[in-house]
């Protein structure tokens, strides 16, 4: 018998090569979108603060790690960075492609983005699951708003208490129907301070009441108490008196709280949070290499 290799035998060799590199790869019936450029092309389409905002940048799925999904409003988006450098290497995070805004915009939101990125609505597009969700509404709800600015004194409340706690049932069960493997993390919303100009500074508790309410019929949804957390960080790291905003490092001090929440959830061990100027010299590049493109 012949050790030499006839030229029909590497003949199917290479087409076997061949086959390996163009059909689809899955790992646990989970398509690898890695240098997905029709992904991100959808990203970039769907989320237009993506040209200008490291936060809302693309965010390239890692067959091999946890999928944790953010949605909240403008707090989250100041902290989205400093969780996702503790969870670096620990876990893919991703979060919603604009402000979540109130409950009554949450289901919207979350069809919007699904129907632009995933498949079958995106053909080649994500195919995961989502491991976490970390999902917060209740700070635009409260507000007071007239011809769109914060009024207080004339404006019209955003959502009422029963509305509040109605939305959060009806959002708490399209997320156990359409994503019935994710851990549910529900935020408490952060506190409001004296003199906000379209918030009264009592109404976060109120609605926080309502929501744990809510989460008591719910007992697998982990609460992460971010308001009773953020209260003596809004003290000290308020943008300004009277302001709902924090300062880069309390928000970093949020992330590494919500980052901690996180990881005993998907069993790893978050890494030591790099610093505001850190984050802060990440964005400037990312804003850098976006104006050369």
């Amino acid at each position: 018998m012949s050790s030499s290799i006839s030229r029909r035998d590497i003949l199917k060799i290479l087409t076997g090569i061949t086959c390996l590199l163009f059909f689809p790869l899955e790992s646990i019936g989970k398509t690898i979108n890695k240098g997905c450029d029709k992904c991100k092309k959808a990203w970039y389409d769907l989320c237009k603060s993506a040209t200008k905002i490291y936060q809302f940048r693309y965010i390239e799925p890692v067959d091999s790690l946890p999928k944790v999904f953010i949605y909240g409003d403008s707090i989250s988006i100041a902290y989205t960075e400093y969780v996702r450098a503790s969870l670096e290497d620990k876990a893919c995070v991703f979060r919603l492609h604009e402000n979540g805004t109130s409950s009554n915009e949450f289901i919207q939101k979350m069809e919007t983005m699904k129907k632009a990125m995933f498949q079958p609505y995106l053909s080649q597009g994500w195919n995961f699951e989502w491991d976490v969700i970390h999902f917060n509404v209740g700070l635009h709800d409260l507000k007071y708003v007239v011809d769109g600015k914060l009024d207080k004194q004339n404006g019209k409340q955003v959502s009422s208490l029963e509305t509040y706690e109605n939305n959060l049932r009806s959002i708490i069960n399209y997320l156990k129907t359409n994503y019935p493997k994710a851990k549910l993390i529900f935020a408490t919303t952060t506190p409001v301070p004296e003199g906000e100009s379209g918030r009264n500074a009592g109404d976060a508790k109120q609605y926080n009441d309502i929501a744990l309410k809510v989460m008591k019929d719910h007992k697998d949804i982990i609460i992460n108490d971010l308001y009773k957390f953020s209260i003596p960080v809004l003290e000290q790291f308020a943008i300004c008196p009277g302001n709902v905003h924090y300062k880069a490092k309390g928000s970093r001090m949020q992330g590494i709280e919500v980052a901690s929440v996180i990881s005993n959830v998907i069993g790893v061990k978050p890494n030591i949070c790099p610093t505001t100027d850190t984050i802060r010299e990440r964005s400037k590049q990312y804003k850098r290499n976006l104006n050369k493109q």
